[in-house]
């Protein structure tokens, strides 16, 4: 049931977005790297129960500001089918999103509770499970295809945050840019065009929350400034 809803919700997104089927921004079939696709095929033997498919973004088809996170999280995307939804990064991430009123909900329980993001939309470097959360190299480089077509579909996208180092260099590879001119840093601000501008900040993952490298007052004031920066007057 679960998977069928966000399959119908993934169609809709498409269709929304009005890509041809030749640019996609996601394959819920895609088996492009094998070891990804094979943990999958595990995880449905293990977790019947669980999406276990490639996770779609989520959120406003014509949104002004881009959240990109890593990968799914076994117990949280791969669960639920939705972006940082049953896991603890999500916790802080949905929380701070309606402090900010861009979420109608401070809580992302399931892919059917009628929670819908307002003026943003959130999507993953990798869009399959890795193991040990750690996506290889040639696997992010793999997945960067669909990223790079969804960047080039959201002409109302004012700004990009990325969370954590791999987002942050998918996006400048997407964008055909080096990363070594652009570097990470929490709270650095990039401008990779006249009216696009990516906006660093170290995930939300539980490690980082609890080890305090990421306070939800850090998290806060980088998700004001990109709320700030996506709603500029042009």
């Amino acid at each position: 049931m679960m998977a069928g809803y966000a399959v119908l919700r993934v169609a809709r997104f498409l269709l929304l977005v009005g890509l041809p089927r030749m640019n996609r921004v996601f394959d819920a079939a895609c088996r492009r790297c094998p070891r990804l696709a094979a943990f999958l095929d595990a995880m449905r033997m293990d977790e019947p129960e669980y999406y276990n498919l490639p996770v779609p973004p989520f959120g406003d088809p014509q949104a002004k500001l881009l959240i990109v996170g890593l990968a799914p999280g076994m117990h949280g995307a791969n669960r639920s089918g939705r972006p940082f939804t049953g896991d603890h990064a999500g916790i802080l991430l949905y929380a701070t999103l309606h402090k900010f009123a861009m979420t109608t909900a401070a809580v992302s329980r399931s892919a059917d509770d009628g929670l819908s993001l307002i003026d943003v939309r959130i999507t993953n470097a990798v869009k399959c499970l890795p193991p040990a959360n750690k996506p290889l190299p040639a696997e992010i480089k793999l997945c960067n295809d669909y990223l790079r077509a969804e960047l080039e579909a959201s002409r109302s996208v004012r700004a990009i945050l990325a969370l954590g180092t791999i987002a942050h260099e998918a996006v400048l590879r997407a964008s055909n840019l080096r990363p070594a001119q652009f570097p990470f840093a929490h709270g650095a601000e990039h401008a990779l065009s006249e009216n696009l501008t990516l906006l660093d900040s170290y995930h939300c993952s539980r490690y980082n929350t609890q080890t305090r490298r990421l306070t939800a007052a850090m998290f806060e004031a980088v998700v004001k400034r990109g709320r700030e920066l996506a709603l500029a007057p042009e």
